[in-house]
């Protein structure tokens, strides 16, 4: 995974106040925590931050007043309607450190016929991987799984280096009936037909 280097600012002022001050100048008020350290609040240019922030567990370098911080996104807020960045909080992250993260999970191959249903259990994966070398995603195949078919998450295959931060027998897609709700839109139908008589 590269690294995405971006220019931060600290900043002195906190509250709603500031905040909304520091959104109007088009940058991200943000804090980085970590490793015991006191957490230092931030503000970062906001779109080059929505860029960064399309990779998902991107690895970013901030150069924070000309000392350089290794971190990672742990939580971002959006706003509601038009999800401009609203405040992100960063993990202070260090060569050959591991971290648990979220990998998006990618969808490959088609059901078998029948019209069933793929229901995701999880949407993402949780894994533990090194800071500097955090997976993009995890791919899983539903190539020709049946209804009653389940993929746990030790079925999935793993990019080298992450191991599972979940229970290995913890169901992550399964594959459900689509005709499982056909009878009641049978009896739904028999009620109709029953009061227009």
């Amino acid at each position: 995974m590269a690294e995405v280097k971006l220019a931060a600012e600290l900043r002195t002022d906190f509250g709603k106040g500031a905040a909304r001050r520091i959104r109007r100048e088009e940058k991200v008020p943000a804090v980085i925590y970590g490793h015991g350290a006191e957490p230092k609040h931030i503000a970062i240019d906001s779109h080059a931050l929505m860029m960064a922030l399309k990779t998902p567990n991107v690895l970013l370098r901030l150069d924070v007043e000309g000392k350089s911080e290794l971190v990672i996104p742990k939580a971002v807020q959006r706003e509601a309607i038009r999800r401009f960045l609203v405040h992100v909080d960063f993990l202070a992250v260090k060569k050959g450190e591991k971290v648990t993260v979220e990998l998006p999970i990618q969808i490959e191959g088609e059901l078998a016929p029948g019209g069933n249903l793929l229901e995701h259990v999880l949407n993402t994966l949780p894994v533990e991987a090194e800071a500097t070398n955090i997976p993009e995603s995890v791919t899983v195949s539903i190539a020709g799984l049946d209804a009653g078919h389940s993929v746990l998450a030790k079925d999935i295959a793993l990019p080298a280096g992450s191991a599972l931060a979940v229970e290995d027998d913890a169901v992550v897609l399964q594959v459900v009936s689509a005709q499982a709700e056909a009878p009641a839109e049978e009896a739904a139908e028999g009620v109709e037909a029953g009061a227009e008589a």
